[in-house]
């Protein structure tokens, strides 16, 4: 279970990258039914930490906080910044003890000084890939996609793309409704999966983004209907791979992933707060088949709808 989380401060310190730890795990949001975590800020030495931006913040707590953490998260910090060997060390005994293991942008070069990152696929923001993948040429290195979990490390791309990645944690643990409490106090969408793209080469494009936000409601409110690209691209009035190209350029993944991800996050809803059939949960999502929703649970989720439900349903976080 998810409880304790720390998150472990540095000289260099980027404030986005850590307010967004501390937006996501360190708020208590059992008013309305979200989870409330154990947060603790550490410090490898207590008292101010300069920041990137040249102001500091002051931690009061010690490394040792951090050496019972279900969650130990990395924000970025200033590139070249060293870093203190209790950090490293750290991170290493979270990863050992099969504790989560969390990055945001730059932060993924301390993992990488770890050694956790060796023979783990990984991500940093796009500007550091390459920077990453040749200081630690043991790990599989993606520069296009917004975070990626293998084995409970995860690293997640520049910015808000922390955001995704913390809330997919919150969801493995926790489950959609917990995910989906946190990201409507945020003003956050739920959904955005780890496989899209965190460089979107064209965001500004000849097709309104306007006429995306109704094709992407329909879809929504539409699951269980046979959503092929033909029938989505004559309901944008568009060319099949006139759709398809524009929705990648402005959504950051092929239409085919996006909606694989919106009904999976559907029958993840309806898993844990309805008493339907995983048939019927199957039909409503559009999947078809109790066989079919199994087959996608299993390679996205890694776990069964059976077993999701028996682990999710009827639970209340607090």
């Amino acid at each position: 279970m998810l409880t304790k989380v720390v998150c472990v401060t540095m000289p260099g310190l980027a404030p986005f990258e850590f307010g967004v730890i501390c937006e996501v795990f360190g708020i208590d949001r059992s008013e309305h039914g979200g989870p409330v975590f154990d947060f603790h800020v550490v410090a490898a030495e207590p008292g101010p930490v300069r920041t990137k931006l040249g102001f500091d913040i002051v931690v009061t707590e010690g490394l040792g906080a951090a050496d019972d953490a279900d969650l130990v998260a990395i924000p970025a910090y200033q590139e070249g910044a060293a870093i203190h060997p209790g950090i490293l060390r750290v991170v290493r005994e979270a990863e050992a003890r099969g504790a989560w293991v969390l990055s945001v942008c730059s932060g993924a070069f301390v993992l990488g000084a770890a050694g956790i990152l060796d023979g783990r696929r990984s991500t940093t923001h796009w500007m550091y890939t390459d920077a990453l993948a040749r200081a630690y040429p043991q790990t599989e290195v993606d520069p296009d996609v917004l975070f990626v979990e293998d084995r409970k490390v995860v690293t997640g791309a520049g910015t808000a793309a922390g955001i995704d990645a913390a809330l997919h944690i919150v969801r493995k643990e926790l489950g959609a409704a917990a995910a989906n409490t946190i990201a409507r106090r945020m003003v956050v969408p739920p959904q955005r999966d780890g496989g899209q793209s965190q460089f979107i080469q064209a965001p500004v494009t000849e097709c309104p983004s306007d006429s995306f936000a109704a094709v992407t409601e329909w879809m929504l409110h539409n699951l269980d209907r046979d959503l092929t690209v033909d029938s989505l691209a004559r309901r944008s009035l568009m060319s099949p791979r006139t759709f398809a190209r524009r929705f990648r350029a402005e959504l950051g993944t092929t239409p085919a992933a996006w909606l694989n991800r919106q009904r999976l996050l559907r029958a993840q809803q309806l898993l844990e707060e309805t008493s339907r059939s995983l048939e019927e949960v199957a039909a409503d999502t559009g999947f078809g088949a109790a066989a079919v929703m199994r087959h996608h649970f299993v390679k996205v989720l890694q776990t069964t709808p059976t077993a999701y439900r028996r682990t999710f349903g009827g639970s209340r976080v607090g």
